[in-house]
């Protein structure tokens, strides 16, 4: 599996009624897309308490089945009008180690995603486990609604995504960032 993340930032004064107008008439377009485990359409807005964001932003984030699937999309008429309306933008991507759902995924308001840098002598194997253990726990305590760790060898750096149905309580860390989830585009047998 594949994470796979696009962020545009966006003026301060953006209306950002124009890009939940753009979520609720295009979200559903990609519901039950094969190969896809899920597409969350995420917003922050500055200034949000929730959120705590220091910019507004729309930065959708997936989580992909396979490379073909996502390579379809990105190359796709669906991308395409993304970039016609934002440009194109630097796609983040990482390899999945973890992506756990819930059975509750369709209650997720909001999310958060750290990535932070992994160490050049960071034993790859055991981070892989101790972050695997912690994407699990998330899920069976009923913390996190989905719970994705993967990372990226390009850069080092590894990314830990949750969906939640409530405020998360770390939003002021630097590294964190809290997003509104304004559609969630599944499988229709989750």
């Amino acid at each position: 599996m594949i994470a796979m993340q696009y962020n545009f930032s966006l003026p301060a004064d953006y209306d950002m009624a124009i890009i939940d107008r753009r979520i609720r008439d295009k979200g559903p377009l990609l519901d039950n897309l094969p190969g896809l485990k899920f597409k969350a359409y995420l917003t922050a807005r500055k200034g949000d308490a929730i959120t705590a964001s220091r910019e507004n932003l729309y930065a959708p984030f997936y989580v992909w089945q396979e490379e073909e699937v996502l390579s379809d999309f990105v190359c796709g008429p669906g991308f395409v009008a993304v970039t016609e309306s934002f440009g194109r933008p630097q796609v983040n991507t990482w390899v999945a180690w973890r992506a756990d759902t819930s059975a509750d995924i369709r209650s997720a308001r909001l999310a958060t995603r750290e990535v932070v840098a992994i160490g050049a002598h960071v034993p790859l194997a055991e981070l892989r486990q101790k972050e695997s253990d912690a994407a699990i726990t998330a899920i069976s305590s009923g913390n996190a609604l989905a719970s994705i760790v993967a990372f990226e060898p390009t850069h080092w750096t590894l990314v830990r995504f949750r969906l939640l149905a409530e405020p998360p309580k770390d939003v002021s860390r630097p590294d964190v960032q809290a997003y509104n989830v304004g559609h969630l585009s599944l499988p229709s047998a989750s």
